[in-house]
């Protein structure tokens, strides 16, 4: 790993398999936010343990889908107790989320149809406990926006991946100062408001990664997709699934 007082994390990554492991650590990443879409907690808890060695630590996380599809607003959660599914309502996953005490991070925000905005984030300070600067699917303008709501709303910054396709592993990272050897480090350096700074990769090599990543919302907002997510409450993050045992349905927007 890195020196002891800096580690190197990438905070969110959509995918977790060996290359992804390799490529991170010849990144000379520490650790990794592992937080896949439409997967439930055990799953990716099991997951990020498999994939986690004395080179590189694994975190879980759930980035979560609030809202109906077309107006949702993505959060993303570490530190949780118990599952949460997606498609509540803003506020009753936000209601979830402090009973479970867990860390909320604010990604890409006010990013196309998919983001807190300020206005959220204003409302609700005492629960978020980051925000987003960095991220490979952004243009250039939506980076400097975060950056001026991270200053504006007094939130700590964090930059990530963002990775969907496994080569944006490790084009950006968070150099937090200080030792991130077990899931409950990094929680708390990002409950404290530990110093950290957002790095990434310049260069062509870079822009095209971040291209890529930017095409690639095609198919995150294709037909098939939200027809296979919303219209069947067998998905294991449904609001609906039997797994939740009707806990969320006063909340569900599904």
């Amino acid at each position: 790993m890195s020196e002891p007082s800096v580690t190197r994390v990438d905070p969110h990554v959509k995918l977790l398999d060996e290359h992804v492991v390799s490529r991170a650590k010849r990144r000379g990443i520490d650790a990794l936010v592992y937080a896949p879409h439409f997967t439930r907690l055990p799953e990716i808890r099991a997951r990020a343990e498999r994939f986690s060695d004395d080179e590189l630590l694994v975190v879980p996380a759930r980035e979560l889908f609030t809202g109906p599809w077309r107006s949702r607003k993505h959060v993303l959660a570490l530190d949780l107790d118990a599952p949460v599914p997606d498609f509540l309502t803003f506020e009753g996953t936000l209601a979830e989320l402090e009973r479970q005490d867990a860390v909320v991070l604010a990604p890409h925000p006010e990013f196309a149809t998919v983001s807190v905005d300020v206005v959220d984030l204003n409302r609700n300070l005492e629960l978020f406990d980051a925000v987003e600067v960095y991220n490979p699917k952004h243009r250039a303008a939506h980076n400097r926006r975060a950056r001026e709501i991270s200053r504006t709303t007094g939130l700590p910054a964090f930059g990530s991946s963002y990775a969907h396709l496994r080569g944006t592993v490790g084009e950006v990272w968070t150099a937090f100062e200080t030792a991130v050897d077990a899931p409950d480090d990094l929680h708390e350096a990002l409950r404290s408001g530990v110093p950290r700074r957002v790095f990434h990769r310049s260069g062509r090599a870079h822009r095209l990664r971040c291209g890529a990543e930017f095409a690639h919302l095609g198919w995150e907002n294709s037909a098939e997709k939200i027809d296979r997510v919303l219209l069947s409450s067998r998905e294991a993050t449904h609001p609906r699934h039997p797994a939740y045992g009707g806990r969320f349905d006063d909340v569900a927007v599904y």
